[in-house]
């Protein structure tokens, strides 16, 4: 127990340290109508951390995502990331959608082959790495395989391995497993952890389940109903990996019963 506590110090100061690669400063985004989508979201987020943000549907945490990416642009307020402002899309920065959106005439290959073909061709290098991030995403021997012969799963893995083939470090993910089964959603977070912490990256992970939201995370952001605000930020000091025992735990259901009770307070 004394090793688990001390491991769990040194990862929370290596946090604390790492440089901020997302910023908001009273960030707000009003579409017209108006309809202000996002008020006076204020946060950081740091290189190599997971946050997940959770709150009822219409709070913005779609709009917060596409702002981060590039997408549109705050209507008020600053957002920056690696110190610079939010101007339009950039490589650093890759979104994944509730639906795997692929390409049905494509194989899997090919629909993970996707941002590569947006360069100037596609190299022997290029298939290589991609074939690679199939197996990492265990889908190796259905290269050649098309959408429509994949389960939805599977199919999520494709987006995900496509995902982390853009090269970038912050992965922006809306909600990609809420449509699947419980265990298969399980199995993904699982897998989703893996490869975040093997690559290091920082994930901005959107979702309305609180117990994925806890599992995933080491901060969960809360948000208030429309417009959009962040209420609070819960820190989530479980020890990684994380396994799917910890969901049994006092610790974990204190979490998730915490997060409950803020936000029926909103609601």
């Amino acid at each position: 127990m004394a090793r688990q506590v001390t491991a769990l110090a040194a990862a929370r100061t290596n946090e604390a340290t790492a440089r901020v690669v997302i910023e908001g400063r009273n960030t707000g985004m009003t579409f017209p109508g108006p309809v202000v989508a996002l008020d006076d979201a204020s946060f950081t987020i740091r290189e190599g951390e997971f946050v997940s943000l959770i709150g009822p549907s219409g709070c913005g945490k779609s709009t917060l995502l596409r702002l981060v990416s590039g997408l549109i642009t705050p209507t008020g307020g600053q957002l920056s990331v690696f110190g610079k402002p939010v101007t339009g899309p950039r490589a650093e920065v890759g979104m994944m959608f509730q639906k795997p959106t692929l390409l049905d005439w494509k194989s899997v290959l090919d629909n993970v082959l996707l941002p590569k073909t947006l360069g100037p061709g596609v190299t022997r290098a290029d298939r290589e790495k991609a074939i690679e991030l199939i197996r990492l995403v265990g889908l190796e021997g259905f290269e050649v395989a098309f959408p429509r012969q994949l389960s939805g799963g599977m199919q999520q893995r494709v987006a995900l391995a496509r995902l982390l083939n853009t090269g970038a470090s912050i992965l922006l993910m809306d909600e990609p497993f809420g449509a699947l089964d419980e265990f298969t959603r399980e199995r993904l977070n699982l897998e989703l952890l893996r490869l975040q912490r093997d690559l290091k990256a920082t994930v901005l992970f959107v979702t309305h389940n609180i117990q994925e939201a806890v599992f995933l995370a080491d901060r969960v952001f809360v948000m208030t109903p429309r417009p959009g605000r962040l209420a609070a930020t819960v820190d989530v000091p479980l020890e990684r990996p994380r396994t799917i025992e910890m969901t049994k735990t006092p610790e974990f259901n204190d979490l998730v019963f915490n997060i409950r009770d803020t936000l029926g307070g909103f609601i």
